[in-house]
């Protein structure tokens, strides 16, 4: 296990975690600083997240690029993207940094997750992306408030000057730690969206959107919930999402270790059922301050539990378009989180019950055990860890690959 390199990928996903949650707590500085209404500063959230989307998308025309090659790549428009946010002069420029910004975000969590398979010992691959998505994981401990706060005190673009400057030291680190793990095979451009006929991958993708989506519906609104339904006071709800954070990060690290010992399908889909019954908790106890502070940092460490066994299943389910495929779970995630968002908001513009925010939230997450578990009953036992060794050096991986698709889906 090349600890040095994961540790490497893992300053990366803390960069890209700080990037994309710190701008949620910025919107009321852009709009005041660029003179718009917070409605249109919102929009700086949606421009990240689209650059989300078509980076995922693009990453297949450097499918014939050794994965280092590529993950030195999104490091530079990462810190090029961030630097460009915190000199912005106007609100359309401040748009086109952050659409840049988001560029390489599900493309490095795409390459570094087959990176990290790479990099671990055999037998401990859903480990090895733990480790590299604690970085994230850290960011909403450390970096989220930190950069909220330091808005309020100085400056909103300071903090991106810092994650420009994080991405600096993530650059020499993936640079000196990060061995060269070689390249995926190439077959072509079609061959790439092959493993998408059949339908273990798009059960995966299911269970991640609609996973994400229903936790999401009460991390959306997690400060009402709290302060209006839980009757926390509002100056403590920072230290929740504080300690929110922390359950994400033991979470993340124990589910990756159960999914060595056992298989990723199975502890995604008991950790997703465990989310369903506390989100359905919290609208039936949320009244009850010490029960919803319970409740809301286990559902907050399901979301990161989630997250490696997924990761591994969708590596697994797409031989011949590793790329796509890893790339695509996190265009899922950041579907699910949108998803979620919007879902959520509908008890509150129709004059519904607060507890109904985790009911919907309870029925979306419904969804998303259910695909999973399907996955692992019907597809899971057909697809075998083939990103141990570069596929360059084991052409006959492919080829059985798509023979266990077949076989999985007949």
């Amino acid at each position: 296990m090349s600890y040095k390199g994961l540790i490497a990928l893992a300053f990366g996903t803390l960069g890209l975690g700080i990037a994309e949650f710190v701008a949620m707590g910025l919107l009321p500085y852009w709009a005041a600083d660029f003179n718009i209404s917070l409605s249109q500063s919102g929009h700086g959230v949606s421009a990240y997240a689209l650059g989300v989307a078509i980076g995922v998308f693009c990453i297949i025309l450097m499918r014939a690029v050794k994965l280092k090659t590529i993950l030195l790549l999104m490091i530079v428009i990462h810190i090029v993207g961030n630097t460009l946010t915190g000199f912005a002069s106007s609100y359309e420029t401040m748009l086109a940094a952050r659409f840049i910004a988001g560029l390489p975000h599900g493309a490095y969590f795409g390459v570094g997750s087959i990176i990290a398979q790479r990099l671990a010992s055999r037998g401990k691959g859903t480990t090895a992306i733990a480790i590299m998505i604690a970085g994230m994981t850290i960011s909403n401990i450390f970096g989220v408030p930190v950069g909220t706060a330091l808005a309020h005190s100085f400056t909103w673009r300071i903090i991106f000057y810092f994650i420009g400057a994080w991405g600096i030291i993530v650059l020499l680190s993936a640079i000196f730690f990060i061995r060269d793990v070689g390249k995926i095979v190439d077959n072509g451009f079609k061959s790439q969206f092959v493993f998408l006929k059949h339908p273990a991958p798009w059960l995966v993708l299911s269970a991640t959107a609609f996973g994400n989506a229903g936790i999401f519906c009460m991390q959306s609104y997690i400060s009402p919930i709290l302060t209006d339904f839980a009757s926390v006071p509002l100056g403590q709800v920072s230290i929740v999402m504080g300690a929110m954070g922390v359950c994400m990060v033991i979470a993340n690290l124990v589910s990756g270790r159960l999914c060595d010992r056992y298989t990723p399908g199975i502890i995604a889909t008991i950790c997703q059922v465990i989310a369903v019954l506390a989100l359905l908790g919290v609208a039936a106890f949320g009244q009850n301050t010490i029960a919803c502070l319970i409740l809301v940092c286990l559902i907050a460490g399901m979301l990161f539990a989630v997250g490696s066994p997924e990761q591994v299943s969708i590596l697994r389910t797409a031989p011949g378009g590793l790329l796509l495929g890893a790339s695509m779970i996190q265009a899922a995630f950041n579907l699910g989180n949108a998803l979620g968002a919007y879902v959520g908001g509908i008890p509150l513009d129709h004059n519904m019950s607060m507890s109904y925010i985790t009911v919907f939230g309870a029925m979306l997450t419904t969804i998303g055990a259910l695909s999973m578990y399907w996955f692992y009953r019907k597809h899971e036992q057909h697809f075998k860890d083939l990103t141990q060794e570069p596929e360059h050096q084991n052409p006959s991986a492919n080829n059985a690959a798509q023979s266990s698709m077949a076989t999985a889906q007949a």
